[in-house]
């Protein structure tokens, strides 16, 4: 009996305070099912040759989360047509498990004819919602559905100080429509802060010329607080961005950096060939673009996805079969009526 008493599970013993409902425990119980779960995000990363997609999200989540070959030639690197690669990485922080996929585009944008470039982009996108749809409608479907779907698509516009191509404004147009668009200004530090703040208010003008509504929309704030927080981040979009997964010391601290001949750190001009320090916002904005997809809207974004443009597809795809369904009743019911 000593044994047995021994192999059973001790009792949690119940709270002694009625006055206490325990609502609040709610959001432990929460934390622990998730905790167990993990965490799935996926990522695309689009823009042309050599913007530092790769390297922006290696420094993003501080892994190797994005690889290219280091010796393919120019030749090897450019397919003849759009190509969507993927690559997950199982990610652990404090506990915290997440699946990480990063969707790259080669080819996006490296041909002297970009027309209808983003065709493929939006087939991948569209493509992962179908997956996901006939997941859900399977009799016997599974009690967690495998999420591929894409949750954000980081655009990476070239540093060129003067508007957005033809090119931009059509995929940003086009996309923004199916999935969750944030633009990135590529390789900032080519630009002067001057050049950078009057490149990004040119930017803004179009996007709002063209009607496209890039992440955080307006339209879909939930709440008065929500908008004075997302109001800002549309400020400041789009975010102007350098990747480095190099980490130098910087006044007894190591920094994301790259170095310059300007030799800029932590705000002070200093000796030639310094360390440009990704993480201080005074050089880039890299930070507020790490907070937005990571510590403050991650789970905003994957709402987003779900509610709203997976919710779109959905409604598309039911309403186009329940017509064609209702189709073939009538055809069926007018061969009996002949």
């Amino acid at each position: 009996m000593a044994e047995l008493s021994r192999e059973l599970p001790s009792r949690q013993v119940p709270a002694t305070d009625f006055s206490y409902v325990g609502i609040d425990s709610i959001l432990e119980q929460m934390r622990r099912k998730a905790m167990k779960q993990g965490f799935e995000f996926n990522i695309m990363v689009v823009g042309q040759s050599g913007l530092g997609k790769s390297t922006l999200m290696n420094t993003l989540f501080k892994s190797k989360v994005s690889r290219r070959s280091a010796t393919s030639t120019i030749e090897e690197r450019i397919p003849k047509t759009v190509e969507i690669k993927s690559i997950s990485h199982d990610i652990e922080e404090k506990g915290v498990r997440m699946k990480l996929t990063v969707i790259d585009t080669p080819g996006f944008g490296d041909h002297i004819n970009n027309e209808n470039c983003w065709q493929p982009v939006m087939e991948f996108i569209n493509d992962q919602y179908a997956q996901y749809l006939q997941e859900e409608i399977n009799i016997n479907r599974k009690k967690r559905i495998p999420d591929t779907r894409v949750h954000c698509c980081v655009y990476f516009i070239p540093p060129t100080g003067h508007s957005l191509r033809p090119l931009d404004v059509e995929f940003m147009r086009r996309l923004s429509k199916v999935v969750n668009i944030v633009p990135v200004i590529a390789k900032a530090d080519t630009l002067t802060l001057e050049e950078r703040d009057d490149f990004k208010k040119k930017i803004r003008e179009e996007l709002s010329e063209n009607d496209i509504d890039v992440y955080p929309q307006k339209e879909f704030d939930e709440d008065a607080e929500d908008h004075l927080i997302n109001e800002k981040i549309r400020e400041m979009i789009p975010f102007a961005v350098v990747g480095s997964d190099q980490e130098y010391q910087v006044n007894g601290r190591r920094l994301l950096g790259r170095k310059t001949k300007w030799g800029i750190i932590e705000g002070i001009i200093t000796s030639l060939f310094l360390p440009f320090t990704v993480e201080n916002v005074a050089h880039c904005e890299f930070a507020y673009l790490r907070d937005l997809l990571i510590r403050t809207h991650m789970q905003n974004i994957k709402d987003i996805t779900s509610t709203i443009h997976y919710e779109a597809y959905r409604m598309t795809r039911l309403n186009d079969i329940k017509t064609y369904t209702n189709g073939m009743n009538g055809h069926e019911s007018t061969a009996c009526e002949m």
